[in-house]
Parts: structure tokens; C-alpha cells; sequence
């Protein structure tokens, strides 16, 4: 793939430029010689690329790839594993640049804040899993002289491995090494708004891994997610996407048994105890609500619960920060803000934006409806948002918006405030700011949810657990334990041992 062909508009050429699927150790076209065009979301209508788009059949070349090259990836010594995903990160780090670029390119985030961090961050997993390859063992019981009781961790086998679009890197970085750290292979889908940077990664990947042990396949989640997820050679779906999706998903994995791991949505509280408002906290904030990442991450922030001492000197601040951040074209390195991902979510976003304005309870703090002139309406481009006057029943407090909107609702009761950021169906993050340490780690374990920070908002370390509550999925990723978790199964044996153990019986003369 080549970095000038996903980034620069074709000039008088006839037709996009083209990307394969890798299967088997092969870059190739969809069975049914089908294509999918892939969009800028920057620049309605600019062609990056065209992709296969893949169908079941593709997804079985894949799957049978994959089982094939199981058994000698399995039983390889971990450190030839290890040494293989080491060599990996080397490749990315050196090639991280134009992963970013590809990404900014291929989702809207904006390459300073978010596609070059996101880069980084993969190369930091593959570091990471190849590290821990060694730790994938099992325990011994002490049973006494005539017993060897011991478990193994042995890997599952074909992983099926379904991306998103808002932050695909990282996502496939939160699965793909740790399940090849651990012995299995695996079948990436990669999402169908935004596959070109796992095709890159791939592509990297692929120089050092056997034939079949990494597969990428593009298409639809319609048609090609779903034959993954129904597939019987796949032993186990990691699914990142929306609850309705996951939902479904699991149906379809439980009706036949199959592993499953789910990371979902969100709706994230952020609650503001009182206290000085520092520029530390309100630089938290934004980064907690995920503003720069156009509000499109399941761990955003976007109920603030502010208290009453503190409420309007952080909305006024807030939303003065919020208001000078640049949203513009993806690979502007000037730009905070990116680009939506299609005009389907930039219309989702629109038709919450109008409910908000259209409640007489709610105050827009700064924002609004998305430009309708200028360079900014030439993509999917929404400005941030910070509606005040929020209560904890309106819409926008209580569904997932995946956009760049933060609703304020004030409060002055810590029990009141934790009943409120407990009344959801989801359970995936939360964020608690007091100078207070006691009453903030008190309040933090109140919490409904799988992945709580304190006095910092920032995203996701390498070898933390991470997974959520209720709705927001079900399993964990990124730490060792995840690994060992998720992409492997405890297999018991005992032995008799000594002067006791019976005889084999015997055979022949």
C-alpha cells in the first residue's frame, strides 16, 4: 500500500487506487470480484481507495488459512513467538508516521491529537504482549508424592476479530498481539467505513508472520461479520462496536458455543467535586470527553456532573477552551479536531444536536448545528458542543451520542450524584476530579463501571485492565490477564505417580 495513493486525490485517473485482502499469506481480490469504495470524511466525495468487498466465501478462505497455520504457531516455543511480535513493533515504530497519516486519512481523527498517539500506541501493545509471551502458563497443586496436578494454558484457535471505525489501530492493537502472543491465529474484519489502515498494518505484519496466521478480510459487517461470527471454525469473536450490534452478536456466537468478548458503548459520567478550577482540570475535562476524537469513543465523558460551588466557573472555562479548539481538515497539522466518520453518524449527530436545541431546559454553552458554509461543510465536520441545564432524564444524558456534545447537569449530593452516573445501562468509564483524594477513591469505588480514573482523564496504558459493566460488554483486554482470559482455555491433568500407579496393561506374548 502506498501512502501516496490512500492520501493525495487521483489525478485523471479513471478509478481509485486499489487494495487486496490478505489470506493465507496472499493479497487478494473478494471471490466474486466485488469491490466497496472507501470516502474521506473530510472531503465529501473524495475516492481513497477501492477495497473487496468481501462475502462468506472469503471469510471461509480465511478461516481455512487460519486453522491450517494453527498447529505449527501453537507449538512453537514462546520465545519464537515472542521474538516475531518484537521484531513486529520494530517495523511499526519505524513506519509509524505513515500509519497516522493513513488513519487520519481513513477515519477524520486529526492527525496530531489522535491518529499519531494511536500509532504509537499499537506499537507499544506489540511490545508489550511479545514481553509477556512467556507468562501464558499454567499452576502446579501440590497433590502429594503419588499425584502431578497441573494446568496448562492452552490457546483457543481461530480468533475472528471484528474492528471499528473510530479507532482501528488501537483496537486491533488491543486484540491482535495478545492473541498471537498467545498461540492462535487469527481473522481480522476490519470495519467497512475505515479498513485502510489495518490493511497497512497488515501488510507490515505480514513480512514476519507465517502464511495464515494473520487474516484481514474487507466488506460489510452485513455480509462479511456476519459469516465470522457464524462461522464454526472460528473458536472465538472479539467484537468492539455498539451495544445493538454486540447484542446481536452474541445470539448468533451463543447459539453455538462460541468464546465470545464484547467491548461496547458508553455513557460516561465525569463528576467535578468543588474546588479550585485549575487549568489542569479543565484540560482533563477535554481530554476525558474525548472532543478530540469528535466525541466517536465509548470511553467519552459526556455527562458532566458539576457541583453548584464549582458549576459556573468550570462551564464558563470549559466552554472557552472548547470554543478555541480548531476543527479542520484530518491531515492539517494544525487541526484539533478531525472529521466524523460518514454522513450517516454526521446526520445521527445532527438529529441529537436539534433535540438538544430544541428542549428549553438545555443552554448551549458553545457549539451548535454543524457549519453549513465554508471549508468546513466540504466534510462531516461538527464543532464541540456543551449543552448546560441538563437533567439526568433528558435524551442526551442517558444515549450514546458518539459525538463531539458534553451535557452539564449540576448537583450537590455526593449520593445524589453517584445514583445519577449509576443510572444507565451502560458501565464501561467513569471520571472523578477532587483535590479530596479519600472522598474521590471512595467515590470512584461507588462507581457502576469497569474502568474508573481519577484526576486525569487520558487514555488507555498498556497492560491496565479494560472492559465494562452491564451493557458496556462482557471480558477484558490490553493486560496480561486479558490475554490469558481471552484468548486461552485451562486444560486440568493429573498424574499418578511412584509405587502405586497401575501398570499399563500388556500386550502380545
Amino acid at each position: 500500500m502506498s501512502e501516496q495513493s490512500v492520501l493525495s486525490p487521483p489525478t485523471g485517473a479513471a478509478s481509485p487506487p486499489t487494495q487486496l485482502m490478505l489470506i493465507g499469506g496472499n493479497w487478494v481480490e473478494a471471490a466474486d470480484g466485488e469491490w466497496r469504495e472507501i470516502t474521506s470524511p473530510g472531503h465529501r466525495g473524495h475516492l481513497l481507495a477501492r477495497v473487496p468487498r468481501g462475502n462468506a466465501t472469503d471469510v471461509d478462505r480465511a478461516v481455512i488459512a487460519a486453522r491450517e497455520a494453527f498447529p505449527a504457531w501453537r507449538d512453537q516455543h514462546f520465545k519464537e513467538r515472542q521474538r516475531v511480535l518484537l521484531r513486529i513493533a520494530d517495523a511499526l515504530e519505524g513506519r509509524a508516521e505513515e500509519l497516522a497519516r493513513v488513519t487520519a486519512a481513513d477515519t477524520g481523527n486529526a492527525l496530531r491529537t489522535q491518529a499519531r498517539p494511536e500509532a504509537a500506541l499499537l506499537v507499544d501493545l506489540f511490545r508489550y504482549f511479545g514481553g509477556v509471551a512467556g507468562e501464558v502458563k499454567g499452576t502446579t497443586l501440590p497433590a502429594g508424592a503419588t499425584q502431578l496436578q497441573y494446568t496448562r494454558q492452552e490457546p483457543l484457535g481461530v480468533v475472528g476479530a471484528i474492528l471499528p471505525w473510530n479507532s482501528p489501530l488501537m483496537i486491533a492493537g488491543f486484540k491482535v498481539p495478545a492473541a498471537l502472543a498467545a498461540g492462535n491465529t487469527i481473522v481480522l474484519k476490519a470495519a467497512e467505513d475505515a479498513p485502510l489502515s489495518i490493511l497497512l498494518m497488515a501488510e507490515i505484519c505480514e513480512e514476519f508472520l507465517p502464511p495464515g496466521v494473520l487474516n484481514v478480510v474487507t466488506g460489510t459487517g452485513r455480509a462479511a461479520g456476519n459469516a465470522l461470527v457464524e462461522h464454526p471454525g472460528v473458536d472465538k469473536i472479539s467484537f468492539t462496536g455498539s451495544t445493538e450490534v454486540g447484542r446481536g452478536i452474541a445470539s448468533k456466537a451463543g447459539e453455538r458455543l462460541a468464546h465470545l468478548s464484547l467491548e461496547l458503548g458508553g455513557k460516561n459520567p465525569s463528576i467535578v467535586f468543588p474546588g479550585a478550577v485549575t487549568d489542569e482540570l479543565i484540560e482533563g475535562l477535554v481530554l476525558s470527553s474525548r472532543i478530540s476524537r469528535q466525541g466517536q469513543s465509548c470511553t467519552a465523558g459526556s455527562r458532566l456532573y458539576l457541583h453548584r460551588d464549582v458549576h459556573d466557573e468550570v462551564l464558563a472555562r470549559l466552554a472557552e477552551r472548547l470554543g478555541a479548539m480548531k476543527v479542520g481538515d484530518p491531515l492539517d497539522e494544525s487541526s484539533d479536531i478531525g472529521s466524523v466518520i460518514n454522513e450517516t453518524q454526521f446526520d445521527s449527530i445532527t438529529e441529537y444536536l436539534q433535540d438538544g436545541l430544541a428542549n428549553p431546559a438545555l443552554h448551549v454553552e458553545v457549539g451548535g448545528l454543524p457549519p453549513t458554509s465554508g471549508p468546513l461543510a466540504e466534510g462531516f465536520f461538527h464543532v464541540p458542543t456543551l449543552f448546560s441545564g441538563g437533567d439526568n432524564s433528558f435524551r442526551l444524558a442517558r444515549e450514546e451520542i458518539f459525538g463531539p456534545v458534553v451535557v452539564a447537569i449540576a448537583w450537590e449530593d455526593v449520593d445524589d450524584v453517584v445514583r445519577m452516573a449509576n443510572d444507565t445501562a451502560y458501565g464501561l468509564g467513569a471520571y472523578v476530579w477532587s483535590s479530596d483524594i479519600n472522598l474521590a477513591i471512595t467515590t470512584a469505588h461507588r462507581l457502576e463501571a469497569g474502568w474508573v480514573q481519577v484526576n486525569q482523564g487520558g487514555g488507555q496504558v498498556v497492560g491496565q485492565s479494560y472492559g465494562g459493566y452491564k451493557q458496556s460488554g462482557i471480558g477484558r483486554e490490553v493486560s496480561l490477564e486479558g490475554m490469558i482470559a481471552g484468548f486461552t482455555q485451562t486444560k486440568q491433568i493429573n498424574v499418578r505417580l511412584g509405587h502405586g500407579a497401575t501398570p499399563a496393561p500388556r500386550t502380545g506374548p
